[in-house]
């Protein structure tokens, strides 16, 4: 069973900047892809982006393309989701998660998540 602990969230102004972490920890972490995920209040939980294992593959969800970057370190267990130009709209809780591959992180359905971490951006 994975842990998943997300840190780095807050408040921020439109057109700010924010980090968000995900230590994980239970599997191997360098054999999984990992993904962001985030749940507006009101809304269902949605896909934001995904890395391969290795890091060579990305994908993003066409709301944070070009405002959103994703990367992992795998010899500290964590995946990372650099988010800029924040916009009211990104306001959520965000979530990471682990799957097999990348291609299947945006219909697969899990079992778990972590506690998330609060995002809020005002106008």
């Amino acid at each position: 069973q994975v842990q998943l602990v997300e840190s780095g969230g807050g408040l921020v102004q439109a057109g700010g900047s924010l980090r968000l972490s995900c230590a994980a920890s239970g599997r191997t972490f360098s054999s999984y892809a990992m993904g962001w995920f985030r749940q507006a209040p009101g809304k269902e939980r949605e896909f934001v982006a995904a890395i391969s294992w290795s890091g060579g593959s990305t994908d993003y969800a066409d709301a944070v393309k070009g405002r959103f970057t994703i990367s992992r370190d795998n010899a500290k267990n964590t995946v990372y989701l650099q988010m800029n130009s924040l916009k009211p709209e990104d306001t959520a809780v965000y979530y990471c998660n682990q799957d097999r591959s990348i291609v299947t992180m945006r219909r697969t359905q899990f079992g778990s998540w972590g506690q998330g971490t609060q995002v809020t951006v005002s106008s």
